[in-house]
């Protein structure tokens, strides 16, 4: 008979598959309880490895609390009150023996549960399926290490757990068997395959963004059908996906560079700026901000043009670029005001040279694409990380001061900032 819904039969050389209704008509009784049997076995392991995690994670957190509340104990030395704390906060929680050690690692006190040596066995078995090993935590005071706490597990609390909870779990498998049996004729492995394929597929593409999945033809019509819609489906957000990935590093771009040079803008250049003296500063190297502005911007723009005062403002842009090192940084702050971070420095007169290497590249012309030479003389503030300032907008306020020093000296030149006042003693 036809199914409602069941597509017009195909004259092509393509294989006929069968309905979902015939499929369904074929299920095993067996499949379906060997699949029941599977899972509670799986969930089996799986509490199991979760308990042990729980187990783990319970051991560490009352460890944490054990070094907290013998804190001040350790740091003064007695011994009775660190024993008087462990026996409250020991005796509450799952915990077979806890240890305290002082800063030479020495025992100051033991603890131990009443009645642990019982069952040695059973405790053994179960400390090795469901405990990882004793804990150890450090006990700190004021950011120094002054002792540690050794703690282990009671794995007989978790073995009653475990039982419970295995004793439920049977419970839920007998149950399901016995559903299990009235929808035997329901469940077959070929319509269980393609959709856990689907679930798979959309697993990874909802969790790991794999666009890239797709989904394996089908024996059952409906299901093929489904997983060719599922997978035109895939290669149109992959397509989507694409698009945004390339607008959004576009964008990115655009937030953090200058639209006429391509250099670093302002904001993008302070976070520059201040991981590089965080980083000179864990390093104990030097950092150095070179602050420059043209000497002659605005005569350029009034003789030639805006036009020609743009090609000046990109050729400086790439003439700076190309006196740094790979790791350096330039940026254009605004206007004809350029400025360059220099990294990792060994010594503070290589950022001399850096600035006049600068120099040096500037005193040739600039030339247009109409064959016209423009002279861009540039002033250079020169400032650097400790010794004129021991932060990044310090630094940079500096080189910029600095600048303005060079532009006194008739530009064309560098001039160093003033050193930084010395910092109070505490």
């Amino acid at each position: 008979m036809n199914w409602p819904g069941r597509p017009p039969a195909r004259d092509d050389a393509v294989p006929q598959r069968p309905t979902l209704y015939r499929a369904l008509r074929r299920i095993h009784l067996g499949v379906a309880l060997i699949a029941v049997f599977t899972v509670g076995i799986s969930l089996t392991a799986l509490g199991l490895t979760a308990l042990r995690v729980y187990a783990d994670h319970n051991l560490r957190l009352v460890a944490r609390s054990i070094a907290y509340t013998v804190e001040a104990p350790v740091v003064f030395g007695d011994a009775a009150a660190a024993a008087d704390a462990l026996s409250v906060i020991a005796a509450s929680e799952d915990v077979t023996r806890v240890i305290v050690y002082d800063r030479d690692h020495q025992p100051m006190t033991v603890w131990q549960r009443p009645g642990h040596e019982q069952f040695p066995a059973l405790r053994r078995v179960a400390g090795d399926l469901l405990i990882s090993g004793a804990v150890e935590q450090p006990i700190l005071h004021e950011a120094q290490q002054v002792g540690s706490v050794r703690v282990a597990g009671d794995p007989v609390a978790l073995l009653h757990f475990l039982l419970q909870g295995t004793l439920g779990l049977g419970a839920c498998l007998l149950l399901t068997a016995l559903v299990a049996h009235y929808m035997s004729r329901r469940m077959l492995r070929d319509v269980v395959n393609p959709l856990r394929n689907l679930m798979r597929v959309a697993h990874a593409v909802r969790s790991e963004r794999a666009f890239g999945q797709r989904m394996p033809p089908a024996r059952i019509e409906e299901l093929n059908a489904l997983s060719e819609d599922f997978n035109v489906l895939l290669d149109e957000l992959e397509a989507w996906q694409n698009q945004l990935q390339h607008e959004n590093r576009s964008l990115a771009h655009r937030a953090s560079h200058d639209s006429l040079t391509g250099l670093l803008n302002r904001a993008a250049f302070t976070e520059a700026l201040d991981l590089a003296v965080r980083t000179a500063a864990a390093r104990n190297q030097y950092a150095a901000v070179l602050y420059l502005d043209s000497d002659d911007f605005k005569g350029i723009n009034d003789r030639y043009g805006h036009a020609a005062g743009d090609a000046v403002l990109v050729a400086v842009g790439q003439r700076l670029r190309g006196c740094l090192r790979e790791g350096d940084s330039v940026a254009r702050l605004g206007g004809d005001e350029f400025a360059v971070l220099v990294n990792a420095l060994r010594a503070p007169e290589d950022a001399v040279r850096i600035a006049e290497h600068i120099l040096n590249a500037m005193a040739t012309p600039v030339c247009l694409a109409d064959g016209t030479t423009i002279f861009a003389p540039l002033s250079i503030g020169l400032a650097v990380y400790p010794l004129h300032a021991r932060n990044g907008t310090a630094l940079l306020h500096s080189a910029d001061a600095a600048m303005y020093g060079a532009k006194r000296q008739s530009g064309a030149t560098w001039h160093s900032a003033e050193s930084a006042p010395p910092e109070p003693h505490l």
